[in-house]
């Protein structure tokens, strides 16, 4: 009996282990990436600009069709970034999630916060490979 378990395990082990490995995301699966910088005008405050920084990351909770999120502010020494001091990385699975996105309730009001205080805008999207 315990041979036949053994048998029956050694066959079926390597078939769940494929199945386990090929259900989550590959690396080779593209993803669309939304980068978006910012330069605030010289007269925001520092707890506006902390106020659109948790804004712009709470847009994940309210928009289901973003998938990944991350930002941070410019450190660079080169000295290339023409003013723009903040990055921020959104993650799509689709072109179709990003207009969503784009016209998305949140995604307007968060533009409507943004619009006093912004001074320049950047925005590249691109499929990651």
């Amino acid at each position: 009996m315990k041979s036949l378990i053994l048998a029956t395990f050694t066959l079926i082990a390597p078939i769940l282990l494929g199945i386990f490995l090929s259900s989550g995301p590959s690396a080779e699966q593209e993803v669309l990436r939304h980068v978006v910088l910012f330069k605030f005008k010289d007269d925001a405050t520092t707890d506006q600009v902390k106020m659109i920084c948790e804004a712009f990351a709470n847009l994940p909770n309210e928009i289901s069709q973003i998938k990944g999120f991350e930002w941070g502010e410019n450190n660079s020494p080169e000295g290339l970034n023409q003013g723009l001091t903040h990055a921020f990385v959104l993650t799509f699975h689709s072109d179709e999630d990003r207009d969503d996105y784009l016209v998305h309730p949140a995604h307007k009001a968060f533009g409507k916060k943004l619009g006093p205080i912004l001074d320049k805008v950047t925005v590249v999207d691109y499929w990651a490979k």
